[in-house]
């Protein structure tokens, strides 16, 4: 009897293969399988309180008495009214020291030190990003010290000959936001120069070698070079510090309480405001909701244009 060729050997033992492997999950659905435990907490912890935020956003109710349905008409009281409209108004001054003021000085820092040769760049890097590992609330009470009459700063002011200038920065109505909105800018600038840093670190050096042999000075090896490169990056930063500035509270919180009366309330403050002060569950719900589609909407943009123009 002629013997069996391999290719009749071997069939059967790959289809069994084939069975096994299907018999053990290799199918259609097994990447589904892998992330539903993520997907399962991420709906646990994410997706269902925000769902029932938006439930509780379209009823009157102060957690004790039964809820009344009243539909938008949350929206319609937060857009008519003035102290929560100026809330968000102050979110958005907030995006300019936290999130732009930031960018830009760290574009400049995380250049000049990529141009130059720095020694001990670790423990400068990790000077720079310390203040994202303080505590929030430690940040706060320390700058609450340095801003106080008696402070640092007013210190500082007296010793060059401007005591016409000093004052009680969170007490004052018109200083007051842009002095919370400083912390901000002396938190974030740390983490943008790092990723900035760390965006530059991969651009090849023929490139600003070329630029050089072009004739290019510092100013337009920058632009030409730096920037373009590290744009994935700056949008990284951009929607990180965004994020920071519109959801931003404990250092609200541990400052100023939202004054002086109402200068310095932002949104997430007036949520906790709203719903554990003024018992106003509804209407709180609503300024959260209103916030998430405001924190989404702007970031999708800020990602849209860096696609498109990457």
């Amino acid at each position: 009897m002629a013997p069996s060729s391999p290719s009749s050997t071997t069939a059967p033992g790959r289809r069994n293969v084939r069975r096994r492997s299907s018999a053990l999950g290799h199918g259609p659905w097994t990447p589904y399988l892998y992330i539903l435990p993520a997907f399962v907490v991420y709906g646990a912890f994410m997706l269902y309180p925000l769902i029932r935020a938006a439930q509780f956003s379209l009823y009157e109710w102060d957690a004790i008495s039964p809820a009344v349905f009243v539909g938008f008409q949350n929206y319609v009281d937060l857009a008519s009214n003035e102290e929560l409209r100026s809330a968000f108004v102050h979110a958005f001054v907030l995006i300019f020291f936290y999130s732009v003021l930031p960018v830009v000085v760290g574009l400049v820092i995380a250049a000049i030190l990529n141009r130059a040769a720095v020694k001990g760049m670790t423990f400068f890097r990790t000077v720079i990003f310390l203040p994202q590992v303080i505590a929030m609330v430690v940040v706060a009470i320390a700058w609450t010290r340095i801003y106080a009459s008696d402070g640092s700063l007013n210190d500082l002011l007296r010793i060059l000959g401007l005591d016409g200038v000093t004052r009680a920065w969170l007490g004052d109505y018109t200083f007051a936001l842009p002095a919370v909105g400083l912390i901000g800018t002396w938190v974030q600038t740390g983490l943008v120069t790092i990723l900035l840093l760390a965006g530059m670190g991969r651009i090849p050096r023929d490139l600003y070698e070329a630029a050089r042999l072009d004739g290019a000075g510092a100013i337009r090896e920058f632009l030409a070079v730096t920037l373009p490169a590290v744009r994935g990056e700056v949008a990284v930063a951009l929607t990180l510090t965004i994020v920071a500035a519109l959801k931003t509270f404990d250092l609200i919180y541990m400052t100023t309480r939202g004054g002086p009366g109402t200068s310095t309330t932002v949104p997430s403050y007036q949520v906790y405001y709203q719903a554990f002060q003024l018992g106003q569950i509804g209407t709180a719900s609503a300024i959260g909701v209103t916030l998430t589609v405001l924190i989404f909407g702007i970031n999708l943009i800020v990602n849209r244009v860096a696609e498109e123009r990457e």
